[in-house]
């Protein structure tokens, strides 16, 4: 079993769209996505195809439950951007239409599965303790043990944060596959069409990109193959180039 493992997309289809054509060239099994798939990208529609076809595992993220379920009537913006982002949840309510929207508010908060070494995986938007908080990076352990709670998963796939990582606390692996979508801008310029910054049956504890982080952009996006080898989980996160082929 190979398992891609994905997160927050936020309707961006193209970079979706290098991932799985990187993917494929690959190989993997199954495709694993932990939520935030359709807003407020450019291509809402079209994500939500490319994942039906490529017959992935989703579950919901925080822009998933407020796409299906927010009251847009009953909030009051304070700002010019939260009047664009009002207005785009609402258009991209209008590009899905009432059987998707139905199909995300149906999504479950969290999916578990078993793994080959007799272990299980658990796949969470934020962490298993409450789904929509993200584990990120920069918490304590102390912190992101409370993420955990009293979940008996020994793998957590989770994203929200958008910022990839691999570590261990308390037992569990948690791996965050970081953004396809809204991956955050790193002011290195040597990304290659498949950068293998880390890769290891161990957690390194290492952010995938080693330079400052800037601002949010489309000009990578993460992805995070998980797989089974001689008994041991085998981790490796790749950045995938956009704006050209991959």
């Amino acid at each position: 079993m190979r398992l891609l493992c994905v997160s927050d997309i936020h309707g961006h289809a193209d970079a979706l769209a290098a991932v799985l054509a990187t993917a494929e060239r690959r190989g993997y099994t199954q495709l694993l996505v932990a939520g935030d798939l359709c807003f407020p990208g450019p291509k809402p529609l079209e994500t939500w195809r490319r994942l039906t076809q490529a017959k992935a595992v989703c579950v919901q993220g925080v822009s998933d439950r407020a796409l299906a379920t927010l009251d847009i009537h009953n909030v009051r913006p304070r700002s010019e951007h939260e009047r664009a982002r009002l207005d785009r949840l609402a258009q991209t309510r209008t590009e899905l239409g009432e059987l998707i929207l139905a199909r995300l508010a149906r999504l479950a908060p969290t999916y578990r599965l078993p793994l080959e070494d007799g272990g299980e995986l658990v796949l969470v938007h934020g962490s298993p303790a409450d789904p929509l908080e993200p584990i990120s990076h920069d918490m304590t352990d102390e912190e992101v043990l409370s993420l955990l709670g009293d979940d008996p998963a020994d793998v957590v796939i989770c994203g929200g944060s958008h910022v990839p990582f691999d570590r261990m606390v308390g037992g569990v692996r948690i791996i965050n596959v970081g953004s396809v979508g809204e991956a955050p801008c790193s002011m290195r310029g040597d990304v290659r069409d498949v950068d293998r910054v880390r890769v290891g049956a161990r957690p390194s504890g290492e952010l995938v990109r080693s330079g400052a982080v800037s601002t949010f952009g489309t000009g990578h996006a993460d992805a995070t193959f998980v797989e089974i080898r001689a008994g041991e989980l085998w981790v490796e996160q790749v950045v995938v180039p956009l704006g050209r082929a991959a």
